[in-house]
């Protein structure tokens, strides 16, 4: 079946160019709008969920991300081979890489993404700065200069822009080359850290200046937009719990945000949009601070790991408005219509030690429950057997809950964290739950220092580590092998023809 119903170009098969829960989300899309699928996969992949759903499989090399998920060409020759007529990149890997997004669509394939002149733009953090600003859309004071200044010679505008001051590198992105300064005498070390830094992530060592926002709320909108020009959003995400930089916890609405603080941030995301003739899913990132002003951070070009909460508070599957805006059609909904419903939590469920810094685990998965029930959502990418290995992200899953009211969503999200049952790696389902039942979260206190002011140091609470030894002993149970009998385990004496006899204890 091909995708073009009111579109103008016909899709059919899609290749998903990632891994993990992401790459699953996507392929279980595709299906349900009736397309074809090719998913990729590295060696050490082989049995990876994703693998099962697709139709049609390629590997495209070793374990090493660089020389897998990373390899344009290895990606595109199995596009070819497979006759796939579009590519999704999901998020990660090579999702914002314009060379990439250009080199699908030179092949006339698909990208269900923004353009590659967009991904250009937006991922340059002084571009994009100048570029909103130009658009009237508030940015945080900062210094872009040329890029090519010596550390001594941004001296002179971080004392203009006044201390404390961000050195963040112009190609970041997750945390990376970024570096608080609190006065002039650690600002030459903290610019060398994170060229340093910036140079070994991203192959550019070009840093700038901004103002530091102190104790600030990171708020994003989710954006739409579509090929005849048209912009909406999707309202907002609260995303300030993080650490290193990356988020652990997002719900929708924010606590800060009010009805019309809501309308003049939408306003302005739909507005960034717009300005760039954004195509597909996008975010733009503010930060908020304490007397309600936000600032533009930066957008994001892609689907967000945080998306499924929108899709909980709107009842919108973002995923398929991406296939039918890449075919050509427009958005289905006007900004008037969007709903917005109750209130959506997100867990992200990392292999990682918080107590150690939160350490990445490794190790296979020798148990593996997911949570239901009404309310309650886990998107995936891991089962049971498969193997945890320091060669990707150590994110296993997210688990999404929405209810009428915050409080409602809380108390779905503690449940559903204690229903969760992973053995054989470290998680942080200990370290969420903690966060969750805190004091300050529970007012919506929550800033991105939250970790560091509320969390540090951790450790987990005794009657954690007895649940989880009762778990891993009470599965342990299940799991060994039974001599072979009866029903309940008795052994039929003297029936050899007996049924149970073969099927050990099953049935008890």
């Amino acid at each position: 079946m091909a995708l073009k119903e009111g579109g103008e170009v016909a899709i059919s098969k899609v290749l998903v160019a990632n891994r993990g829960e992401i790459a699953v989300r996507v392929l279980r899309a595709c299906r349900e709008a009736g397309l074809q699928t090719v998913a990729v996969h590295s060696e050490a992949d082989r049995a990876a969920r994703h693998v099962f759903l697709a139709d049609e499989v390629v590997e495209i090399g070793s374990a090493a991300a660089a020389d897998s998920y990373l390899r344009m060409d290895r990606i595109l020759d199995a596009a070819h081979r497979t006759g796939a007529d579009a590519v999704h990149p999901g998020f990660g890997f090579l999702a914002e890489n314009a060379g990439f997004a250009r080199a699908v669509s030179d092949a006339g394939m698909t990208w269900i993404g923004p353009s590659a002149e967009v991904i250009e733009l937006m991922g340059s953090k002084t571009g994009s700065r100048l570029h909103m600003a130009a658009a009237g859309v508030p940015v945080v004071p900062g210094f872009e200069g040329t890029g090519d200044e010596t550390s001594e010679e941004l001296g002179p505008p971080a004392a203009d822009l006044g201390y404390p001051v961000m050195v963040k590198a112009s190609a970041g992105g997750g945390g990376k080359g970024m570096r608080l300064v609190s006065g002039p005498e650690e600002l030459i070390e903290a610019i060398e850290g994170a060229r340093r830094e910036a140079r070994s992530a991203f192959g550019d060592d070009r840093v700038y200046l901004e103002k530091a926002i102190l104790e600030p709320r990171h708020v994003e909108v989710q954006v739409f937009g579509d090929r005849q020009g048209r912009a909406v959003h999707l309202y907002e995400r609260e995303c300030s719990i993080q650490r290193r930089h990356q988020k652990i916890v997002e719900e929708t609405p924010s606590t800060a945000v009010d009805d019309a603080l809501r309308k003049q941030m939408g306003e302005a995301a739909v507005k960034a949009a717009e300005s760039v003739g954004y195509e597909g899913a996008g975010t733009v990132e503010f930060l908020l601070d304490r007397n309600g002003s936000f600032y533009f951070l930066e957008m994001n070009t892609r689907i967000q790991v945080e998306h499924p909460i929108t899709e909980m508070l709107t009842g919108i599957d973002l995923v398929h408005w991406q296939l039918r805006v890449a075919a050509g059609e427009s958005l289905p909904l006007v900004q008037d219509e969007i709903p917005r419903r109750g209130h959506a939590l997100e867990c992200r469920i990392y292999a990682e030690d918080p107590a150690k810094g939160f350490l990445p685990s490794t190790g296979r998965l020798l148990v593996v429950e997911e949570p239901g029930g009404g309310g309650v959502r886990v998107d995936s990418g891991v089962s049971r057997g498969d193997e945890v290995s320091a060669f990707y992200d150590p994110m296993l899953a997210k688990v999404v809950t929405q209810g009428a009211t915050r409080e409602e969503s809380i108390a779905r999200m503690e449940r559903a964290l204690a229903e969760y049952v992973i053995l054989g790696v470290t998680t942080n389902i200990p370290f969420l739950l903690d966060v969750l039942r805190h004091p300050a979260f529970r007012a919506g206190d929550t800033t991105t220092d939250f970790i560091a002011r509320h969390m540090e140091p951790w450790a987990p609470s005794v009657e954690g580590g007895e649940l989880e030894a009762l778990i891993a002993a009470s599965m342990f149970e299940e799991l060994r092998p039974r001599p072979r009998g009866g029903a309940g385990g008795e052994r039929r004496q003297g029936d050899p023809h007996s049924p149970w006899a073969d099927l050990g204890g099953w049935g008890r």
